[in-house]
C-alpha cells in the first residue's frame, strides 16, 4: 500500500492526486523528467487507492452480511 494511504488514508491520497493534477494544469511548459515523476506518483496513488477501496467494499459487505445474518 502507498505511504500516503498508510499515513493519511484514502482522503490524503485523493488530495495528493488533486495536487498532482493542479501541478500539471499550472505548468506553461512541463519538464519531462519532473512530469514523469509526477505521473509515476499519481499512478501509484491511484493503484493503492483502488486497492483500499476494494478492501473497504469487502469490509462493508462483511458488516452487511453480519447484519443480515442477525435478522
Amino acid at each position: 500500500m502507498s505511504k500516503d494511504i498508510e499515513k493519511g488514508g484514502l482522503g490524503a491520497s485523493m488530495k495528493k492526486i488533486r495536487e498532482i493534477v493542479e501541478w500539471f494544469d499550472t505548468q506553461e511548459e512541463v519538464d519531462v523528467e519532473k512530469g514523469l515523476e509526477k505521473v509515476k506518483e499519481g499512478a501509484e496513488l491511484i493503484a493503492s487507492s483502488k486497492k483500499r477501496l476494494a478492501e473497504l467494499e469487502n469490509e462493508f459487505a462483511e458488516v452487511k452480511k453480519k447484519l443480515d445474518d442477525e435478522n
